[in-house]
């Protein structure tokens, strides 16, 4: 198939490719799956997580999400994907809303990823990701004794 209609179901996987690459991030986040979120870069890709120096490659990645997910229960939710496609190049952003158990307490937490994607053997993969957090709080569950809803 060529013309006009192959261009439309390309891009169409195309989009799908990079929501799932953006899923499947989020879902190993989820089972703290440290290999996995790392093998979604390229082998030049860079996580710059806002807070930290930012990691590059494969390798930093794993190493430092060994490190950091097993202490932290965290749940991300990613959503309002908007894609931008470039040929085997692509820019994106999500936004976030975040769960998380840390030192005990639980928090909550919204924020945005700003991304590259490139297409690498025919799979999308992220050259870059960068997350801004807006907030991140504790809070706890169940009201006050006036009903109101608590926060630490």
């Amino acid at each position: 198939m060529s013309g006009p209609g192959a261009d439309a179901l390309q891009r169409l996987l195309d989009l799908e490719a990079i929501r799932d690459l953006v899923r499947r991030y989020a879902y190993c986040i989820w089972r703290r799956d440290a290999d996995g979120a790392a093998a979604l870069f390229a082998e030049t890709g860079v996580m710059d997580p806002g807070d930290r120096p930012p990691l590059v490659g494969p390798t930093a990645i794993r190493t430092a999400y060994r490190a950091i997910l097993p202490a932290s229960d965290l749940q991300p939710f990613v959503h309002d994907h908007l894609i931008e496609l470039d040929g085997d190049r692509a820019t994106g952003s999500c936004h976030l809303d975040l769960r998380m158990t840390r030192d005990g307490r639980r928090h909550l937490g919204a924020g945005c990823y700003d991304d590259r994607y490139v297409r690498v053997d025919g799979c999308w993969k992220f050259a870059s990701r960068r997350l801004t957090m807006q907030f991140l709080v504790p809070y706890r569950e169940g009201p006050t004794e006036d009903g109101t809803p608590t926060s630490d």
